[in-house]
């Protein structure tokens, strides 16, 4: 049994109420409260630092559930990680740049949904010259390493506004989950 902190990520404006991570982010809880402890946070919902700190103390694994808005996380998620990755809690000084993460013996996996289409990844013709999902999300794998934290591999919904098959993002998303809490 493992502790499990799942973070939403979304933030609501016009185009984008963020329905489809909550029917993500309420379908992992749902299978991984089965054999796991589960705690989560809404962001957009507002949250408490110190409780955050505990929180990811608390976890094993931390996932985000976030929409990729402009080949990035949504700015208030930004925000929380700016506010809530603390010096002392999260890391500390060394003597070798990014190697003073604390949180040495926790995981942590992203879960994205993103508006462009699976083709356009691991294809050197296409719009992201050949680069895979993980590497698009470098900037921040790079920031949880920073933190000492271990990847588990990368999930995402593509073409989520122009072809949005919800039933096959969860299905998906299924099958990932049972893989890699599995392993």
């Amino acid at each position: 049994m493992k502790n499990i902190l799942i973070i939403n990520g979304h933030q609501k404006y016009d185009a984008a109420e963020g329905k489809l991570n909550q029917t993500l982010m309420d379908n992992m809880v749902r299978l991984l409260s089965k054999e796991n402890n589960i705690k989560t946070t809404t962001i957009q919902n507002g949250y408490t630092i110190s409780e955050e700190h505990e929180k990811f103390l608390w976890a094993d694994v931390v996932i985000y559930q976030t929409p990729i808005y402009w080949f990035s996380v949504p700015g208030s998620l930004k925000t929380y990680m700016d506010e809530v990755y603390a010096y002392g809690v999260f890391f500390t000084g060394a003597r070798e740049y990014g190697s003073g993460g604390l949180l040495t013996d926790k995981k942590y996996m992203f879960s994205t949904t993103w508006n462009a289409p699976e083709k356009a990844f691991n294809d050197p013709a296409r719009f992201f010259n050949g680069d895979s999902l993980e590497v698009t999300l470098r900037h921040l794998h790079s920031a949880h390493t920073f933190l000492g934290m271990k990847p588990l591999k990368s999930f995402a919904c593509y073409d989520v506004v122009k072809n949005p098959n919800i039933p096959q993002f969860i299905t998906n998303l299924d099958t990932h989950l049972q893989a890699v809490f599995n392993d």
